[in-house]
């Protein structure tokens, strides 16, 4: 089955490199979340950034990326139709930083070289001794 979705994926993305004028688009509805203050007693939270595909041809995030350990993404895989829409979701982990964050996740697409940059901030309060 991984091998027939690779497969899939290859062919899709050079069918969309051979379309004429036919370019993905990945347009988020905000490239940025802030989750104000939160508690680090209360452990991990997560933001889903919604996307559409506004090019017209289909839409492949190849990787995301983030330079914490304490920040995980995880993203729909399948390729994204023109007009479509897809998902990526965004986790933090408060865990021994108190204080204010700012993390950027960046995320590789077949659009182009350069990677779209997503945001997540906030401040986290320390758990009481």
């Amino acid at each position: 089955m991984k091998k027939e979705l690779c497969l899939l994926l290859a062919i899709l993305f050079t069918l969309s490199l051979h379309a004429g004028n036919g370019k993905a688009k990945i347009t988020f509805e905000s490239p940025r979340y802030d989750f104000g203050y939160i508690q680090e007693s209360k452990g991990k939270v997560t933001h889903t950034f919604e996307f559409t595909n506004t090019g017209n041809a289909p839409l492949i995030i190849v990787d995301t990326r983030s330079l914490c350990g304490c920040t995980a993404s995880h993203f729909t895989k399948e390729p994204i139709a023109p007009n479509g829409k897809g998902s990526i979701d965004v986790q933090f982990d408060p865990a021994g930083r108190p204080g204010p964050f700012r993390k950027e996740i960046k995320v590789y697409t077949n659009t182009s070289k350069a990677a779209v940059k997503l945001i997540v901030e906030g401040v986290v309060v320390s758990k009481k001794k």
